[in-house]
């Protein structure tokens, strides 16, 4: 999957903060799929094992037809995130 101790999403790319990201919303009953950007990445302990878990600032890109209410940070799980384009500034 990746090194140990780096976040990924769930095709094995690794995540740091600056990346843009995809990942899965929830909008009332339904999900919508939302782009944005890493603010920080870390590890929550959740009945004896790592969580891996982003804070991510939402662009306003998403499907639906529902306008997102708010812009504002939100923390979500790695696992159904995918990388779009990874910060230039963290690249090998």
């Amino acid at each position: 999957m990746g090194k140990r101790g780096v976040v990924t999403d769930y095709a094995g790319e690794e995540i740091y903060p600056g990346d843009l990201i995809n990942y899965a919303a929830r909008q009332g009953n339904r999900v919508r799929v939302s782009d944005a950007y890493v603010e920080k990445v870390t590890a929550v302990l959740e009945g004896g094992r790592l969580r891996p878990m982003l804070k991510v600032q939402p662009t306003g890109t998403e499907s639906g037809f529902t306008k997102r209410r708010t812009m504002r940070t939100e923390w979500i799980s790695a696992e159904h995130a995918r990388l779009i384009m990874a910060n230039p500034g963290h690249e090998d």
